[in-house]
């Protein structure tokens, strides 16, 4: 594999845990509010972004790449909204998609048919992931606190669901 690639995976793999502590720390700003459902939601946002981080280093490990784990800056701990949290993850999001897309763009570049293939799965996780939280903020942009206790009930019953080692 080419060590360019091996480097951006690399990059990617340790965002994505930074991405996992992102969302832990929204996951506490929901529970000291009492609002579990949206605790849920997080918890497993959470656990996806560490599955999304394993799956990188699996197949950098299946390729023979080196693996390696760096650290990352302090999430924000503070919002003054539920929808300031729910915005500042979709623009989270964008940020992941956008290098995402680099990232294929590279292995294209590369004319790495394998990695190319390995990544499709990533780019069409972040139509997906965006469409999640475009969707959220448009509810709860749409209910009032009644409306707020509805959706958070709703989101408490959402289950993580394990991704495909390969």
């Amino acid at each position: 594999m080419n060590k360019k690639l091996v480097d951006a995976i690399n990059k990617q793999l340790n965002f994505e845990f930074e991405s996992a502590h992102v969302y832990l720390a929204m996951q506490n700003f929901f529970a000291e509010r009492s609002l579990s459902g949206f605790e849920n939601w997080f918890a497993i946002q959470y656990k996806e972004e560490i599955s999304h981080a394993e799956k990188f280093m699996g197949y950098l490990k299946t390729r023979g790449g080196k693996i390696v784990i760096t650290g990352f800056g302090n999430p924000e701990n503070e919002f003054k909204s539920v929808l300031e949290v729910l915005e500042t993850s979709l623009n989270h999001e964008k940020e992941v998609t956008r290098r995402i897309n680099e990232l294929m763009d590279l292995a294209m570049e590369l004319n790495d048919h394998a990695s190319a293939n390995f990544l499709q799965w990533y780019v069409d996780e972040q139509v997906e992931e965006e469409d999640n939280f475009n969707k959220l903020i448009d509810q709860v942009k749409l209910v009032k606190d009644a409306g707020l206790y509805m959706l958070d009930k709703e989101l408490a019953s959402r289950v993580f669901v394990p991704i495909p080692k390969k």
